[in-house]
């Protein structure tokens, strides 16, 4: 199977935010670059970080603001920018204002803007921390690649528009077959010299139930996506066996 790379998106901070970048590098065993460098802390996950200004390992997406838990976070857009990762983070969500900020000094500015947004019944938010790995839902350092083609047949199985933004995927990949990438999982995909082995299927939680343009629910995604196929899968994880570079338009083998 071919296929062509569609969007490349990372997200910064885990939850909050994620743009499209028109190019990057890959590396073995890595994630991709500055996705999820950074996540904010609730007062119940502080527990569990080792109190020190850095956790020392990587940490469960419930020690974090999460979409989730909290379906205004998927409406905020933004990040560095074109380029390589670091420097202010920039953020816009339809109800607050511009934010821009230094994540390595200014940590606390977000902590603020962010709070209209999350849940008073739930732990606070307490600091922004990077950690020694990418906070991704799963410890092991996966990228996540999601197919437009399945993307669209799930809008006209369910008679809306979901746009990309919602499943805070990495790659978008252009040419499979609907749901063609859940035969992969074990198989290696190859982008030039550059290869990705497929390792397994992607379950969706709540967060991805939200309009990401109003951060309203408009459906049950997860239950959704039972009634559809009989699980809440939807996408593929991969772990980069041989790095290299990758482009909008570069052509992936399976």
């Amino acid at each position: 199977m071919i296929a062509r790379i569609a969007r490349i998106r990372r997200h910064p901070i885990k939850s909050i935010g994620g743009e499209d970048i028109a190019r990057t590098r890959l590396d073995a065993a890595r994630r991709l670059p500055g996705d999820r460098l950074w996540a904010l802390l609730t007062e119940g996950g502080e527990r569990h970080a080792g109190g020190g200004a850095r956790p020392e390992r990587w940490l469960p997406k419930s020690c974090f603001l999460r979409g989730a838990a909290a379906a205004g976070l998927q409406a905020v857009q933004g990040g560095w920018g074109e380029g390589a990762p670091g420097g202010p983070i920039r953020l816009r969500h339809p109800d607050l204002p511009d934010l821009a900020f230094d994540p390595e000094t200014e940590g606390q500015r977000l902590v603020d803007w962010i709070r209209p947004l999350w849940p008073g019944d739930r732990p606070s938010p307490t600091r922004l921390v990077q950690g020694p790995t990418g906070w991704t839902d799963v410890s092991q350092p996966w990228i996540s690649i999601l197919s437009l083609s399945s993307l669209a047949d799930l809008e006209s199985r369910l008679g809306q528009p979901l746009g990309v933004e919602r499943w805070r995927a990495n790659l978008w990949l252009d040419g499979w077959a609907p749901y063609a990438e859940r035969e992969l999982i074990g198989h290696v995909l190859t982008v030039g010299g550059l290869e990705l082995r497929v390792t397994e299927t992607i379950g969706r939680c709540a967060a991805t139930s939200a309009d990401t343009a109003t951060g309203r629910i408009d459906l049950d995604m997860p239950e959704a996506l039972a009634a559809q196929f009989g699980h809440s899968d939807f996408g593929i994880y991969a772990e980069v066996v041989t790095g290299g570079e990758i482009a909008l338009g570069d052509e992936v083998r399976a």
